[in-house]
C-alpha cells in the first residue's frame, strides 16, 4: 500500500476529492507518523489530535454529500506556533507564554479552516521567531531530519522539519529575515517569503512589524502555490493588508517555463563566508538556467552589503515596542505577585523569568537603538539604508525579471556550534535580509547536496512585489529539471529516521 505520508498536497488532495482515500486515513497516518517519529525531531510543540481528526470528517461528510471540495480539502499541515489558534495553546516558543489558550484565531488559521485544511498541530520556532536555528526555543531544539544532530533551520524550524520527516505535507512559517527560506534551504524543501502585506498579519504574533510575514512551507513548488493561494488576500484587519488580486501563484507553478526571461544572479552574494559546495550547486543551477533558455546576467546591488546591520538595528527596534505588552499583567506568566509587590517589580520579575537570552538582547538592542540622543545615529540610520536598498531592487528589476543566489552561505550547522556566538548565527540569514527590508517577493528550494557534508543546499529565487508568480514560474521549471536530472525529489536521498 502506499505510504500515505509520501504522497504530495496535490496528490492527496485529488485522491480525497475523487474518494480514493478519505480525509481522516490520511490525518490518522500523519498523527501516527508524528508519534512515531517526532520524539526523534521534536517538531511539534503541540499536536492537536482531536480536532485535526475532527476537521477531517468534516471533509469527508462534505465529500458524501457531494458538497465541492477545495484545493487542498483534507491536507494536513503543521502551523508554526506564532498564529493565534482558537482554543489550543500559542507559545511562540516562549516560557512567557506556556499555557496561554487564545479566544480567536488568525485570519491565517481562519482561512484554512475555511479551506478545508487539516491542521495536525503547532510547530517548534525560536522564541518569538528570534533566531536562526530553533535552538532559541525555550522547549528545546528541533533536529534536522537529514541529519538530527544538525539545526533544521529557524526560526521556523519546527515547520521545515516536519515536512522533510514527512510529518506533514504542508506547513506555515514566518520569514523576518529569512526564518522560512533558510529552514527550507537546510532541510531540502519549499519555502516562499510572500509580498510584504500579501498575506494577513492579523494574529501573528508580532516580533518586527514591518517585516513579519507569514507563508508556505511545502515540498513541491506546486504544493506551496496552493497553500500560497489558500492564505493569500486582501484583509482588513490587517492594516498593511494589500488591496489587490492574489499573483496567478498556481497558474504559474504548472506552467514552468524560464525561456526568454532574465536573470539577474546578485554579485554581492558569493566570497569569503560561503561554503564551496553551496557555491557549487548556485553555479549549476545559473548554468542549468542557461540550458532552459534564461538570459542571466550579473547585477551589483552595492547597498546589500549593509543588510545585514541594518536589520540588527530596525528588527530589534521593533522587538522591543512589540514585546513590551507582555509585562505579566495581562495574560501569560506572572512571576512575584505575592499581593504586595508594585506592578513594575512584577513586570520586571516575569520578563526576567519568561524571556530567554536571545529575547533579552534584541530588547537591550532595540531600546538602546530607539533612546533619546541615539534614535537618529541608529534607528534612523538603519530606515535610510534600507531605502536604499529598495532603490538597489528597483534598478536591479530595471534590468532583469528576477534575481537569484545561494539561500544560506552554507549547510545546516551542528546543534550548538554558534550558540554562544550571535553574529555567526546571524550570518546564517545573510542572503535573506535584503527581500525582507524591500518587501519583495522570496522563494528557496533544493538544488542538490553538498559535496562536503551530504546536506541540501538552497537556491533562492526574489521577485519584485506583487510579482509572486514570478517565483512559481522560475521554481517549477528548476524543480522539474533537477528532478529530471536526479531522477527523484531530493528529499529521497534522506537518511530514514
Amino acid at each position: 500500500m502506499t505510504d500515505l505520508t509520501r504522497l504530495t498536497a496535490a496528490e492527496t488532495a485529488a485522491k480525497i476529492a475523487s474518494g480514493e482515500l478519505t480525509a481522516v486515513a490520511v490525518a490518522e497516518a500523519h498523527l501516527a507518523r508524528i508519534e512515531a517519529v517526532d520524539e526523534k525531531v521534536h517538531a511539534f510543540l503541540h499536536v492537536d489530535r482531536e480536532g485535526a481528526l475532527a476537521q477531517a470528517r468534516a471533509v469527508d461528510e462534505k465529500r458524501a454529500r457531494g458538497e465541492k471540495l477545495g484545493p487542498l480539502a483534507g491536507v494536513p499541515l503543521a502551523l508554526k506556533d506564532v498564529f493565534t489558534t482558537e482554543g489550543i495553546p500559542t507559545t511562540c516558543g516562549s516560557k512567557i507564554l506556556e499555557g496561554w489558550i487564545p479566544p480567536y484565531d488568525a485570519t491565517l488559521t481562519k482561512r484554512l479552516k475555511e479551506a478545508d485544511v487539516v491542521v495536525l498541530g503547532k510547530t517548534n520556532m525560536d522564541e518569538f521567531a528570534m533566531g536562526s536555528s530553533t535552538e532559541n526555543s525555550a522547549y528545546g531544539p528541533t533536529g534536522n531530519p537529514w541529519d538530527l544532530t544538525r539545526i533544521p533551520g529557524g526560526s521556523g524550524g519546527g515547520s521545515s522539519a516536519s515536512l522533510a520527516s514527512f510529518q506533514a505535507p504542508l506547513a506555515i512559517g514566518t520569514d523576518t529575515g529569512g526564518s522560512i527560506r533558510q529552514p527550507a534551504a537546510v532541510t531540502g524543501t519549499v519555502g516562499v517569503k510572500p509580498t510584504y502585506g500579501g498575506v494577513s498579519r492579523f494574529g501573528l504574533v508580532a516580533f518586527s512589524s514591518s517585516l513579519d510575514q507569514g507563508g508556505p512551507c511545502a515540498r513541491t513548488v506546486l504544493d506551496a502555490a496552493l497553500l500560497h493561494e489558500v492564505i493569500a488576500g486582501h484583509d482588513p484587519l490587517d492594516s498593511t493588508s494589500i488591496d489587490a488580486p492574489v499573483p496567478p501563484v498556481v497558474e504559474a507553478a504548472l506552467g514552468g517555463d524560464v525561456r526568454g526571461m532574465r536573470i539577474g544572479v546578485v554579485k554581492e552574494f558569493a566570497g569569503e563566508g560561503y561554503q564551496a559546495g553551496v557555491m557549487q550547486r548556485f553555479s549549476e543551477s545559473v548554468e542549468l538556467l542557461r540550458e532552459l533558455g534564461a538570459e542571466v546576467t550579473e547585477i551589483s546591488c552595492p547597498s546589500f552589503d549593509k543588510a545585514l546591520a541594518a536589520y540588527y538595528l530596525i528588527a530589534p527596534s521593533e522587538c522591543s515596542s512589540n514585546l513590551a505588552r507582555f509585562d505579566g499583567l495581562r495574560y501569560g506568566l506572572r512571576t512575584g505577585d505575592d499581593g504586595t509587590r508594585p506592578a513594575e517589580d512584577v513586570t520586571s520579575l516575569t520578563r526576567a523569568e519568561g524571556f530567554g537570552p536571545e529575547v533579552k538582547r534584541r530588547i537591550m538592542l532595540g531600546t538602546y537603538a530607539l533612546s533619546s540622543g541615539y534614535y537618529d545615529a541608529y534607528y534612523g540610520s538603519a530606515q535610510k539604508v534600507r531605502t536604499l536598498i529598495k532603490r538597489d531592487f528597483e534598478k536591479a528589476f530595471e534590468q532583469v525579471d528576477v534575481l537569484v543566489s545561494p539561500t544560506t552561505p552554507t549547510t545546516a550547522f551542528p546543534i550548538g556550534e554558534r550558540v554562544d556566538d550571535p553574529m555567526a548565527m546571524y550570518l546564517a540569514d545573510l542572503c535573506t535580509i535584503p527581500s525582507n527590508l524591500a518587501g519583495n517577493a522570496a522563494m528557496s528550494l533544493p538544488c542538490g547536496l553538498a559535496p562536503e557534508d551530504g546536506l541540501p543546499v538552497g537556491l533562492q529565487i526574489i521577485a519584485p512585489a506583487m510579482k509572486d508568480d514570478r517565483l512559481y514560474k522560475v521554481g517549477a521549471a528548476v524543480e522539474a529539471a533537477f528532478t529530471a536530472r536526479w531522477g527523484h525529489p531530493l528529499l529521497e536521498e534522506a537518511p530514514s529516521l
